[in-house]
């Protein structure tokens, strides 16, 4: 017994255009497709449920393929700074250190949001408190900003030298002015308390509940290794997707649990359910453009006194994509700079063929020479195209005219014939996958459009979120299409997303989200 949809305009992402009008749903799959008519005669006396859709829009379902799942949670529960003014966020920040404890921990902040582009920094959480020990994310997630109560306990003060693949800033005394970059964040993060499994729990909850209702059926995470480890980290997972919230769960194994892994019962089936399967290795070669840490091959425009900071150098990459070899995983690398591309391509040129497909996530600064070597390499590049609302236009005064070419040019890469998926990075950008197609689209925010050469057209935008993230897990055979024999994930908007024109993309509301033939959110309220 299944589910028969009918009067709905169905777009099966087979290829550009291509439409149906009803489908027929069992065991999770989508057993026929065709006119309302005919599926309604043939499958009506069999279906356990018939919906009359009105007109409806039925998608393959959205999935995001770079985002940070129980981050996103946290940043539901926690206090938010990601569109705050300094003066607001010190504001937030008081407020927590009156009702709250021990330590005092904010997410999001971004210093191009207040109007003097204005740093926190020691000083002004000294202010806040001295007697709480305050930690303050920066956005990008490769900074901290951190008060003197913390850098004490860290042991960090004007002779700590910077850690390797890490940066200590300094006043010009030279003594820390609270902000840590990448590896230096970990001085700190490992005196905090460890999290509760409930509090995890939680804030995944609130995130997969959060993703049906903006259309999601899936997303490829990376949280093996920041809330206790792979294997606690597993063990919510597996209670909160395969019991409570159904989700397809692609999870990046982070480079430092491969022990775990290696010591995991899934090293010989990377499927653990329906829900959730194990992915690539998962590297970061450089940091941010907005704490000029992305690895860059010449100095930053508007600081030329840096390149940016490589997390790895060439022998430790090509030891890790060889780790990863060893393994028979694919290697999934944060690139944002070209300097970390260039290493990052050449690790995984120089070691054997990956059996299954390597991934570069962000590329936001190419060079023709390395578009011409990514182009012969079967990778996938997991794009987050609303970082063009988010960056521009300080990043062109950041990266310079000169590299502006290469810089977020997904049409570029599609055109080279390079499958791309697409994602958010949320927290660090808005989950919704609409706003990132439109992104992709119009490439622009309240301030200008951006190089609209690199535009997609709606078909590419959608397939990135679609077929994109399918083919990026290899499993384009089974997902990212509707079609006879795929997984029944679906996504159902009120509004033509290829005939609506800009309005669509801004508008559109989410009407069901289906998982694996499961409803899992309705417009109204969520479905359990």
């Amino acid at each position: 017994m299944g589910t028969l949809l009918y009067n709905a305009v169905v777009y099966t992402m087979e290829v550009e255009g291509e439409q149906v009008e009803a489908l027929y749903i069992e065991n999770g799959k989508i057993i026929d497709c065709g006119t309302s008519k005919h599926l309604v005669e043939k499958w009506s006396r069999h279906a356990s449920s018939t919906k009359n859709l009105n007109g409806a829009f039925i998608y393959p379902g959205f999935v995001d393929s770079h985002l940070h799942l129980i981050a996103h949670g946290q940043k539901l529960l926690r206090v938010d700074l990601s569109q705050s003014t300094k003066e607001d966020a010190l504001a937030k920040l008081k407020a927590i250190c009156v009702q709250e404890g021990e330590w005092i921990e904010a997410l999001g902040w971004n210093e191009h949001n207040d109007p003097n582009h204005a740093l926190l920094t020691v000083t002004d959480l000294n202010k806040i408190s001295v007697k709480h020990p305050l930690f303050v994310m920066r956005i990008c997630r490769h900074a901290a900003i951190v008060n003197q109560t913390v850098l004490d306990l860290a042991g960090i003060n004007r002779h700590t030298p910077d850690p390797d693949g890490g940066k200590i800033e300094r006043d010009e005394h030279g003594n820390p002015n609270g902000i840590l970059h990448d590896a230096a964040v970990h001085y700190v993060q490992a005196l905090m308390p460890p999290l509760a499994k409930a509090s995890i729990k939680k804030a995944l909850q609130m995130a997969i509940d959060d993703c049906h209702a903006k259309g999601l059926t899936g997303g490829h995470s990376e949280d093996l290794h920041y809330y206790n480890g792979l294997a606690e980290t597993l063990d919510i997972y597996q209670e909160v997707v395969n019991v409570q919230k159904p989700f397809r769960a692609h999870l990046l194994i982070h480079h430092e649990e491969l022990s775990a892994y290696d010591a995991s019962p899934y090293t010989q089936q990377q499927t653990i359910s329906p829900y959730i399967e194990l992915g690539a290795l998962k590297i970061f070669a450089d940091g941010a453009l907005g704490g000029r840490t992305a690895a860059l091959s010449e100095p930053y425009e508007d600081d030329p006194s840096t390149s940016g900071l490589l997390i790895h150098n060439q022998t430790a990459l090509h030891d890790l994509v060889c780790q990863a070899r060893k393994r028979q995983l694919a290697v999934a690398i944060h690139v944002i700079g070209d300097q970390a591309l260039a290493l990052s391509l050449t690790a995984i040129e120089q070691n054997e063929k990956s059996k299954k497909r390597d991934r570069l996530i962000h590329v936001q600064v190419a060079r023709e020479d390395l578009l011409q070597r990514m182009a012969k390499l079967p990778i996938v590049i997991d794009v987050q195209p609303h970082f063009v609302v988010s960056d521009f236009p300080w990043v062109e005064e950041r990266l310079g005219e000169k590299r502006m070419s290469f810089s977020f040019a997904w049409k570029t890469l599609i055109e080279a014939g390079i499958h791309c998926a697409g994602g958010s990075d949320a927290p660090i950008e808005p989950i919704e996958p609409l706003k990132g197609m439109h992104a992709a689209i119009y490439r622009k925010n309240n301030q200008g459009t951006y190089n609209v050469k690199e535009a997609l057209t709606p078909y590419e935008a959608v397939a990135l979120f679609t077929i994109g993230s399918a083919y990026a897990i290899e499993k384009e055979a089974t997902r990212g299409k509707i079609k006879v024999g795929y997984d029944a994930d679906l996504t159902i908007l009120d509004r033509d997303l290829f005939r609506g024109g800009e309005e669509a993309f801004m508008k559109a509301s989410v009407l069901e989200t289906i998982v694996n033939g499961y409803t899992v959110y309705e417009k109204g309220g969520v479905t359990e």
